[in-house]
């Protein structure tokens, strides 16, 4: 692969005034079951070239996903060159040859799993949500890559990472109504037994806690986001703390680097670097070595994350957060972002709610105007929370109210936080004057 893009620069020669180009390697393994059997298994493979350069002071970018020769290089390296002609102008800052930091990111166990092994991943979970009447579906997800990168600065890098992610859903119907729960474990390396076993204990506990259905409360409420339920609150966060947004002069936060506009315990950071996480990584797909980043700190913004780009538009320096598929130009992209866990535990923060809603998950998120961090989501499921304890399920109730706004009175924090699809660390969060309205 490394020939591959000397190959691919060479042909540019001095047609271009600087190019970069990263070829990634996909390998992903699928099982599927249904009602408590294994009923599908698949592979998908892919290696793709994506290559940008610079000619005539505009930028130009090509991908494909055939590298048997030259004539194909050829065609890649033509598209990018008249892609150019049609092209933006844009200063791209290209990476100068750099050591990157070392971060574990590849777990040859992983990489060397079978479909035998995968599936009694799966099994494990489905064999403990067995009930009458519960219709329990589970997935195996195996993740193979191989990323090699070069521009024509001298950067280079190649690294191999892993991810496995196990998750499984119930149905329970009861007439008219449905009750369902969800559950995942994701990670760089084979997740412990003992994790697999909590993410069915979390899902065990939500049907419980679901049989009961009671009436929804009213008002401006306290109410406990858990991390499942928590998407409206931080989309809009991560849009606003986009390079791009900033840019654009749509971001909420934009004008507000270094004044406190949080609640003083909330703390985000961003941290490719982690080790054993999904979205770590030596450096990024623009060829800038990762770094840690905080955002938010004590409630301060702090800066943004930016790619090559939006840096070079912005008269600042790329943060390391580009991130390319095969076809296409590099966009923002966060890698593991993570919010400061708290210390209380799960009866405190009810405590803290009092009279209020517990929601797990909200339907629509993503939808309308998100950057604005207004929302407002009928609840998939949501408990009510009376004198600190949970009475029951709500259902035809929905939440609203402005993340800005509302992450500005963080009543309290839980410590017992989750990976969100095995990039994101969020806590359990207790928010004031949430809106909750019957539909």
């Amino acid at each position: 692969m490394r020939i591959a893009l000397d190959h691919v620069f060479d042909r540019i020669g001095r047609r271009a005034e600087g190019a970069d180009a990263l070829i990634r390697s996909e390998s992903q393994l699928t099982l599927r079951f249904e009602t408590g059997r294994l009923k599908e298994t698949a592979l998908r493979q892919e290696t793709g070239l994506n290559l940008r350069l610079v000619t005539g002071g505009r930028v130009g970018f090509a991908g494909t996903t055939d590298l048997s020769g030259s004539r194909a290089l050829d065609d890649v390296v033509a598209r990018a060159l008249a892609s150019a002609l049609e092209g933006e102008p844009c200063a791209l800052a290209w990476p100068a040859a750099t050591r990157c930091d070392p971060v574990r990111t590849f777990d040859d166990t992983v990489a060397g799993l079978d479909v035998a092994t995968l599936a009694a991943l799966g099994r494990r979970m489905v064999d403990q949500l067995a009930r009458d009447g519960w219709q329990v579906s589970a997935s195996v997800d195996r993740f193979v890559e191989e990323t090699t990168f070069a521009n024509t600065a001298g950067q280079t890098f190649v690294y191999r990472s892993t991810a496995i992610a196990v998750s499984a859903e119930v149905t329970r119907v009861k007439g008219d109504d449905v009750l369902m729960a969800y559950d995942d474990v994701t990670a760089m390396a084979v997740p412990a037994g003992t994790k697999l076993d909590a993410a069915v204990a979390r899902i065990v506990t939500r049907m419980e806690r679901g049989e009961r259905v009671v009436e929804p409360p009213e008002g401006k409420l306290p109410v406990l986001f858990t991390p499942s339920g928590s998407a409206c609150l931080f989309l809009p966060l991560r849009q606003a703390l986009s390079g791009k947004t900033v840019l654009q002069g749509i971001s909420p936060l934009g004008d507000k680097v270094g004044e406190p506009a949080f609640d003083a315990t909330l703390d985000l950071v961003d941290d490719p670097l982690h080790p054993g996480r999904t979205a770590s990584r030596p450096a990024d797909d623009e060829g800038v070595p990762s770094r840690r980043l905080p955002l938010i700190e004590h409630g301060v913004v702090r800066r943004f994350v930016y790619d090559l780009e939006t840096a070079a538009r912005a008269g600042t320096a790329s943060t390391g957060h580009g991130r390319r598929g095969t076809f296409g130009k590099p966009a923002i992209a966060f890698s593991n972002l993570a919010m400061r866990l708290g210390d209380a535990d799960e009866a405190a923060l009810l405590g803290a709610v009092g009279q209020g809603l517990v929601v797990e998950d909200l339907i629509g998120v993503g939808q309308g105007n998100v950057i604005s961090g207004a929302f407002s989501h009928p609840v998939a499921l949501a408990y009510r929370v009376d004198g600190g304890e949970i009475t029951g399920r709500v259902k035809d109730a929905a939440v609203a109210g402005n993340a800005f706004e509302l992450l500005k009175r963080i009543r309290m924090v839980g410590r017992e936080g989750k990976w969100i699809g095995g990039s994101r660390l969020v806590p359990p969060i207790v928010l004031d004057a949430v809106s909750v309205a019957r539909r």
